[in-house]
């Protein structure tokens, strides 16, 4: 596969790939972005970006908030 230009039927967002694999991996995130998107409401929503914005700027953070919520969870669930 040479390079390839796409663009979403929905948003309009564009890719650029270079391979099958590339471009298949990229289309199968984007679908399942708009899937998740769509099954939220505007105030889910809203939160959902606030929380990825956060934690996308953050990597240490998320690792951290992932093996509180493993420990939490190992612990029985409790939320303190």
């Amino acid at each position: 596969m040479t390079t390839k230009r796409t663009a979403c039927g929905r948003c309009g967002t564009k890719y650029t790939v270079t391979s099958e694999e590339d471009y298949l991996e990229a289309v199968g995130a984007h679908r399942d972005a708009h899937a998740v998107w769509d099954r939220l409401n505007p105030i889910e929503r809203d939160g959902l970006a606030s929380i990825l914005r956060t934690l996308l700027s953050a990597p240490d953070l998320a690792a951290e908030l992932l093996a509180l919520a493993d420990r939490q969870r190992q612990a029985g669930g409790g939320s303190r």
